[in-house]
């Protein structure tokens, strides 16, 4: 699942102040296809603007974060990875091997967890999967 987000406009959607080093950032997590932690971001982000310093992109996660811009995921590496706040829902199944994330939509999944909500007597409002495995195909 591709998506193309741009985070510069949800900056100004939520009227944050958007410096170049914050636009820079925003472009940087905007072009991400996986979920990158903040020394990730920062390696990107510095490879365009040398000056970014790492307190500059941790400050500007958070500030993302706090402004419903990014969301924050662990995928239990021990690093905190991010992405764009999506428009349309989506699970993640985490290779433990090499922490590679893919994003699907199961329709099928979304009606059972609906259907269980309602069994215990709730109406889902929201829900976060995560999935963790190994592929089939590994050689022992």
């Amino acid at each position: 699942m591709t998506r193309r987000i741009d985070v510069e406009t949800l900056c100004h959607e939520k009227g944050l102040r958007i410096t170049e080093q914050r636009k820079t950032i925003a472009r940087v997590l905007s072009e991400a296809v996986d979920h990158p932690d903040v020394e990730a971001l920062h390696a990107r982000a510095s490879a365009i603007d040398p000056g970014i310093s790492i307190a500059t992109v941790y400050r500007t996660v958070r500030l993302f974060e706090e402004a419903g811009i990014l969301e924050r995921h662990d995928f239990g590496d021990g690093r905190a990875r991010y992405e764009a706040a999506a428009e349309a829902h989506h699970d993640h199944l985490i290779n433990v091997e090499n922490g590679e994330v893919m994003e699907f939509v199961d329709p099928d999944l979304e009606a059972l967890q609906r259907k269980i909500a309602e069994k215990l007597g709730f109406r889902l409002v929201d829900h976060r999967m995560e999935l963790y495995g190994v592929r089939l195909d590994r050689k022992h």
